[in-house]
């Protein structure tokens, strides 16, 4: 089976929804906050756009699509050049290599939910990301917040915005990154159509 950087060889490859349950379940959305605070320090930004573009695609053709590799690095700001070996192509080797996607018969099968971040992984991190983590993880949240937050984020929903863009309003009108986290991710559950506009 290919890996990511044999898929180089071609300007266009095949994404197909990795399924999950588990993760797909209990999982971040790859545009949360929680993926912009402890993943990226792990994959690296270029691999970090790029599984979250490669997961919008997802949004908008749920069983799969074809995706133009040239076009996507140029829209990421870099190039691609079939069988070179560029920042674009360890990007993808590096989704791949953190468990973010899986080679199959011409393509990727990617993640639409990201996992929480490994143990090891944190162990390397700064000990105030790991604090952070560790509050992440453990810290409660109310009916109350929950509440009133999903309310919000409805609202917001019934007047246009997009499901994509609720948890960074939530985040602007004070909801702590937990709840905005959780409510943006249950909206977008609810209504998959204001995934993206």
């Amino acid at each position: 089976m290919p890996d990511a950087i044999t898929l180089s060889q071609t300007p266009t490859i095949t994404i197909r929804p990795w399924i999950d349950p588990v993760v797909d379940e209990h999982g971040y959305d790859p545009r949360s906050r929680y993926v912009e605070t402890f993943w990226l320090g792990v994959l690296g930004p270029t691999a970090t756009w790029m599984v979250r573009r490669l997961a919008a695609g997802l949004d908008q053709h749920p069983q799969g699509y074809e995706a133009d590799l040239v076009l996507l690095a140029k829209e990421m700001g870099l190039g691609f050049e079939t069988g070179r070996i560029t920042p674009f192509t360890r990007g993808l080797h590096r989704c791949v290599m953190f468990g973010l996607a899986h080679a199959i018969p011409g393509g990727l099968a990617v993640r639409r939910r990201v996992p929480a971040v490994a143990h090891r992984h944190l162990k390397r991190m700064p000990e105030s990301v790991r604090a952070a983590h560790e509050e992440w993880q453990t810290r409660s949240v109310t009916l109350d917040e929950l509440t009133r937050a999903h309310q919000l984020a409805m609202a917001m929903l019934d007047v246009g915005d997009a499901a994509d863009t609720v948890e960074h309003q939530l985040l602007a009108l004070g909801v702590t990154e937990v709840t905005a986290s959780e409510v943006a991710d249950n909206v977008a559950r609810l209504r998959p159509d204001d995934k993206v506009r």
